[in-house]
């Protein structure tokens, strides 16, 4: 349908060619309703995700949608409407979540439209730009660290990239399962890191952690490439690798068979029931989310260009709010 004067209308960051952060751009747009199932969500804050600067690289998303398209996973906002058969939130309810990945959710816009129960409740005393933040990175902690390795109390778990948007949360997800926290970050971060619950911290500028740490019952890796090889030496026989990057033809698949190890890829899931989960740990002043850089829907450029620098502690944040 070709937009109207009297159609509601919302601002959205969109793209039409794929590129470096200066393709994306704000437009005025027609705002979605919801339909069977959906609620309509007023945004608040989008967390801004390396599948995000990855997909407008490409300027194709993993599902195979094509441009022109408005990026964006992690949603923080107010239910505005709800569609038919919606019964677990009504108008005014504040929510948050990682709705239809890996296919587009628009995000980067001032209202989405989603399944409801890709949504849950907004964990109480967070602001909108922390739980925008949470989302996709915590799921992907949670998922691949108790969905998928099933860590418990006493087990030894490396976190790579521990400083960064889900390595800040899966050191504290681990944490609160009772392991012993080891993370790979530059050791500028190492205090911080400390303060979430990390107990061994190595500076992977100056140290190879290959050579030091063993005996490790899961690895959490988010960097790929020679990382796995080294990776495979740190863990014991019948230990596990989860990565969050697909494993190709560079993962060693061998050297993995023949050292026990299982190993996988992950792709995190939208989880009504893993928001909960993180919700807790939240509100237990278990976790906590930091915001490392918050910019509005005009500065998304600006936003992705510090993304891909790979320097930001926590996670990055779009606020839709003027």
């Amino acid at each position: 349908m070709s937009l109207t004067s009297t159609a509601p209308t919302m601002r959205a960051v969109s793209q039409d060619t794929a590129g470096a952060p200066d393709v994306l751009k704000v437009v005025e747009t027609q705002r979605p309703e919801p339909g069977r199932g959906e609620i309509l969500v007023r945004v608040h804050a989008a967390g801004v995700n390396p599948a995000d600067w990855k997909t407008r690289e490409r300027g194709v998303f993993a599902d195979g949608t094509q441009l022109p398209f408005t990026l964006g996973f992690d949603v923080s906002g107010v239910v505005e409407e709800t569609g038919d058969g919606v019964t677990l939130f009504q108008p005014g309810d504040a929510v948050f979540g990682m709705p239809c990945f890996p296919h587009p959710a628009g995000a980067y816009a001032e209202y989405v439209t989603a399944p409801a129960r890709h949504f849950a409740p907004r964990p109480q005393g967070l602001t909108h730009i922390e739980s925008g933040a949470l989302p996709l990175a915590s799921l992907t902690a949670w998922q691949a660290l108790v969905d998928t390795a099933d860590v418990r109390p006493g087990q030894r778990v490396l976190i790579h990239a521990a400083a960064g948007g889900v390595g800040h949360l899966a050191v504290q997800i681990a944490k609160a399962r009772g392991a012993h926290v080891i993370g790979t970050a530059s050791a500028g971060k190492h205090d911080l890191l400390r303060s979430l619950g990390a107990d061994e911290l190595i500076d992977y500028r100056t140290q190879n952690f290959a050579e030091t740490i063993r005996d490790v019952d899961v690895v959490l890796d988010a960097i790929g490439g020679a990382n796995w090889a080294h990776s495979l030496r740190t863990l014991r026989p019948g230990g596990r690798l989860v990565s969050i990057l697909p494993l190709d033809d560079t993962f060693p698949h061998k050297e993995a068979e023949a050292a026990g190890v299982r190993a996988g890829f992950m792709l995190v899931e939208p989880d009504q029931q893993g928001l909960r989960e993180i919700t807790k740990l939240v509100e237990d002043g278990r976790l906590r989310v930091i915001a490392d850089a918050v910019f509005p829907l005009e500065d998304a450029a600006t936003a992705h260009t510090l993304g891909e620098a790979g320097r930001t502690t926590g996670k990055i944040v779009l606020s839709a709010t003027p």
